[in-house]
């Protein structure tokens, strides 16, 4: 399986979007600054959306569309979506 996932700096208003094949070794590296990108911004990330995906190219092609979007409250939204939908 392979995961779209979306974190949010609250600190500085920052979300990050990719994907991986192992999300629970991702966050783990987001969470102890082992994440290039990540590790520029202090404050915590939260980890606020995902998304399972069969192949690789699938999950590359969500992330593609969702970093192109460049919308904080098109982010938002997904990820109200998601929130409210596994309530």
């Amino acid at each position: 399986m392979f995961f779209v996932y979306i974190l949010y700096n609250t600190k500085h208003d920052k979300f990050y979007i990719s994907q991986t094949y192992s999300l629970k070794k991702r966050i783990f590296e987001h969470k102890n600054g082992l994440s290039e990108y990540t590790a520029k911004y202090d404050g915590e990330w939260l980890f606020v959306y995902k998304e399972k995906y069969k192949t690789r190219a699938g999950a590359m092609n969500k992330e593609k569309f969702l970093k192109k979007q460049k919308s904080k409250e098109f982010y938002l939204k997904l990820c109200r979506q998601t929130k409210s939908n596994s309530q």
